[in-house]
């Protein structure tokens, strides 16, 4: 399992992120986000996915599709990715535990993230995850393994980039830029679940066999 953690700023600079948007073009790429779920309503240790699925609705190739997942309660910038996420009204003492630890980080899963490592879709941005280059008419999806660790009410905010150092704009047909939040409740008793006789999964919280 991983657990995220470290600051991120689009724009800013660091490491290995020079060499990854070293040849971006400049311009704006029109895209559209015709899926993006997570579940507002979870429990402690229960695994679940967060989806974001990107689809280039320009005519020229896309340089790097990445989303970057933030808290827009702590100045746009997530001092976890998937922790420091806390609505303005829930005071605690600490606010960097994570509050999912990510199991399967989008992207090929290569040696490092069998090995529990970030996945082939890392970047140089902790919370920022890139896909590459993404033809006109194509889509790329982000997908998120993820189990709670942490009750309470938080708030995702996400964002879809074009590339890594601005350069390449992602935006919507309106103009807009392509962001979403959830507001995801994590429910203190954990998940539960048992096999029943025909061989089923069935869920105790939700009496629904899977």
């Amino acid at each position: 399992m991983v657990a995220v953690a470290a600051t991120f700023l689009l724009a800013a600079c660091g490491g290995g992120g020079q060499e990854q948007d070293a040849n971006e073009p400049s311009g704006n790429f029109t895209v559209d986000v015709p899926v993006a779920s997570f579940p507002t309503s979870q429990r402690l240790a229960q695994h679940t996915h967060m989806v974001i699925v990107v689809r280039n609705d320009s005519t020229k190739e896309l340089p790097n599709v990445a989303v970057t997942v933030l808290s827009p309660h702590n100045g746009g910038v997530a001092a976890q990715a998937f922790g420091d996420l806390l609505a303005p009204n829930q005071n605690l003492a600490s606010r960097t535990r994570p509050v999912w630890i990510i199991d399967r980080p989008p992207g090929p899963c290569v040696y490092s993230c069998r090995s529990g490592g970030p996945g082939g879709a890392v970047t140089a941005y902790s919370n920022t995850w890139a896909l590459g280059p993404l033809k006109p008419g194509q889509t790329a999806k982000f997908d998120w393994g993820v189990t709670a660790v942490k009750a309470g009410t938080y708030v995702i905010e996400y964002q879809v980039a074009a590339g890594l150092n601005g350069k390449a704009r992602a935006v919507l047909a309106s103009g807009r830029r392509p962001t979403g939040r959830f507001t995801v409740t994590v429910h203190q008793a954990p998940q539960q679940s048992y096999v029943n006789g025909k061989g089923q999964v069935v869920i105790v919280n939700s009496k629904t066999p899977r």
